[in-house]
């Protein structure tokens, strides 16, 4: 029998993070220990305000963090320079793309910036990477289409094909799900799950869809005001790391069935 061999792409060693001003640091959560691993498809999920876009803005270097380290492929992550870090990790963001008259080939080329020359040249292996990335998107039909004709389903497919094309070891999206409707919500993070395993790249997602997440993620990380814990859904599960998510007398997390229901 073959034992899996473990690669950690990001690890974090007692992580703060939060908002510094010239007063006072805010923090918004302390103690994070968490180990993302090559291949794997992880989802955080806790609830509204409790610091999951703070964790991934911090992740990626948007944020500093207030103190503890965040290491990415073995190096400290404030090592890295821009251009360095745009090759080992992407980012898909909520906010809308700056110019929808681009068609779809166009936007996802956009994540060949980090490699291509100085006038933005495409060689054919940019162009055959960014195809692929079409390709494994699902989204070859759309390929000539501009990006104000397409649906916000499409359009996340769209954002996901340029992370991909921009080839990184890891690849972080700020609720991939957002606006949709619950089968494109299934539709995107299925197709997530299944990029993990036909790439082996290392994805991380922030999501409300908790339930989902349960059934698709290899492990995740819950965020409440008790703390952070990391482990494999059916872990999580067992150590009631779901229970305290939301207030009891409305919502109430079910062990058996690995949902959530309205109390009665």
């Amino acid at each position: 029998m073959k034992i899996k061999t473990q690669h950690t792409i990001l690890k974090t060693e007692n992580l703060t993070i939060g908002y510094s001003s010239k007063k006072e640091d805010t923090v918004v959560a302390s103690n994070i220990n968490i180990s993302l691993q090559k291949g794997e498809l992880i989802g955080l999920v806790g609830g509204n305000g409790i610091g999951k876009s703070t964790l991934l803005r911090t992740l990626t270097k948007v944020q500093h963090p207030l103190q503890g380290t965040i290491i990415l492929n073995n190096k400290d992550l404030k090592n890295y320079i821009n251009l360095e870090l745009a090759k080992t990790l992407s980012l898909v963001l909520t906010e809308p793309i700056a110019s929808k008259n681009l068609t779809v080939f166009e936007v996802v080329a956009l994540g060949r910036q980090p490699y291509t020359n100085w006038v933005g040249n495409l060689s054919e292996h940019d162009i055959s990477i960014i195809n692929t990335a079409i390709l494994q998107t699902n989204i070859e039909d759309l390929k000539h289409k501009k990006c104000f004709e397409l649906s916000d389903g499409q359009l996340q497919k769209v954002m996901i094909a340029r992370a991909l094309a921009q080839d990184t070891d890891l690849i972080i999206l700020d609720e991939p799900t957002t606006h949709l409707d619950m089968y494109h919500k299934a539709y995107i993070l299925k197709l997530l799950q299944k990029l993990t395993k036909d790439t082996g790249k290392t994805i991380l997602f922030s999501s409300h869809e908790i339930d989902l997440a349960i059934q698709l993620c290899d492990s995740m990380i819950v965020m409440s005001k008790e703390g952070i814990a990391s482990n494999s859904p059916c872990q999580l599960i067992e150590e009631g790391a779901f229970n305290n998510l939301f207030p009891k007398d409305m919502i109430i997390f079910d062990d058996k069935t690995g949902s959530f229901r309205v109390k009665k």
